[in-house]
């Protein structure tokens, strides 16, 4: 009994976990299908696949499908049929595909064989104005002072310059400047360096010529510079004494010949200053006609500019060429000069050239001088 009752009242005699009967998941087997862990009362280490009531298979492996994560079913990509085995490649996609059966059009076929690109300039040696010992035509144009060099370039371009009458829009041409005879937009250019022309804004009380016995002002007393002394220049025309303006200086013969010979009829302008106020119809008939001692004479144009109290000012234009002229007829008509000015011969204008300088013509207004008498440049 005392026996009995210490072993009821004692201890319950122990037992190592996995020697006797385990509870469901626990104990020697542990997890179904893994196996205890000895070794006393701490967890052995885990072995073999997992089970669980999701599933026998390994983990990872999906119900009714291929590789894929558990219980989600396969996708588009990973229903392709099992990969080719490497080095092997597969089926390219649309490889029956007539689309990309058709081989592309050879280019040769479509455009041709590759040309050679044209110069930029056509071949210049093809013109008769063309000299290959010449000058450049547009440096020849910048150095006779037409415009730069560039701006010559783009004129030549756009047709607007001839050599002895032909039209040349090429820029590699080059010509003889001696021989050649060259226009800008209808205009004469003048190549002689040799030939010069000015323009003179001659002063009250000075003489129209070169030298004067009576030691009274001339003309070669403004020519001061070493441009104007290198050359031996003559007045195109007179100016009397008294009267002011526009006097043209040259060396070209052949222009000063045509422009006081009366045949080419070159136009004169001046501004005239008369005691006023003048009777209606005066204009009409200085137009029309007046008698002179060395017969009739008449104006092209007659305006009246301005008009103060006892003073008149008066521009008119004529041809003519006779001595005083412009003098004798206001006073034939009752009006004498008190101040004459010459503002213009041809195309050359006086403009706000100050009184005693002596200017150089440009180019242009040389060609359109030289074009006014029938002359090329």
């Amino acid at each position: 009994m005392a026996e009995n009752h210490s072993i009821s009242r004692g201890k319950r005699p122990s037992q190592s976990r996995g020697s006797g009967p385990s509870r469901p998941g626990k104990g020697s087997g542990g997890r179904s299908g893994a196996p205890g862990r000895s070794g006393g009362p701490g967890k052995g280490p885990k072995s073999g696949p997992k089970t669980g009531p999701k599933g026998a298979g390994p983990r990872g492996a999906a119900t009714g499908g291929p590789k894929g994560r558990p219980g989600k079913p396969a996708t588009k990509a990973n229903a392709v049929g099992p990969k080719a085995p490497k080095g092997q490649k597969g089926p390219k996609p649309f490889a029956k595909s007539e689309r990309y059966d058709r081989k592309m059009p050879d280019k040769v076929a479509i455009y041709g064989p590759h040309r050679r690109r044209r110069p930029k300039n056509p071949p210049v040696d093809r013109l008769e104005v063309h000299d290959s010992e010449g000058v450049r035509l547009q440096k020849l144009l910048a150095n006779a002072g037409v415009a730069s060099r560039r701006v010559c370039e783009e004129m030549i371009a756009e047709g607007r310059v001839t050599v002895d009458g032909q039209k040349v829009t090429e820029l590699g041409v080059r010509v003889d400047p001696r021989t050649v005879e060259i226009t800008v937009d209808g205009l004469p250019i003048q190549l002689d360096d040799k030939l010069v022309y000015f323009a003179f804004n001659k002063p009250e009380g000075v003489v129209s010529s070169m030298e004067d016995q009576e030691g009274r002002p001339c003309i070669s007393d403004f020519l001061t510079s070493s441009k104007h002394l290198q050359h031996r220049v003559f007045h195109v025309g007179r100016l009397d004494s008294e009267t002011e303006g526009l006097l043209l200086l040259t060396n070209d013969g052949e222009l000063t010949n045509r422009l006081t010979h009366p045949s080419y009829e070159v136009p004169k302008t001046y501004l005239v200053q008369v005691r006023g106020p003048m009777e209606k119809g005066i204009g009409d008939i200085m137009k029309a006609g007046v008698e002179l001692e060395d017969g009739v004479a008449k104006v092209d144009e007659f305006r009246l500019v301005d008009s103060v109290p006892g003073h008149i000012l008066v521009e008119v234009v004529l041809h003519s060429g006779r001595n005083r002229i412009i003098r004798r007829l206001f006073d034939a008509v009752g009006y004498p000069v008190e101040r004459l000015v010459r503002t213009q011969v041809g195309p050359i204008r006086i403009g706000d050239q100050k009184q005693g300088v002596v200017r150089d013509l440009s180019n242009t207004e040389v060609g359109h001088l030289l074009a006014s008498v029938g002359l090329e440049g």
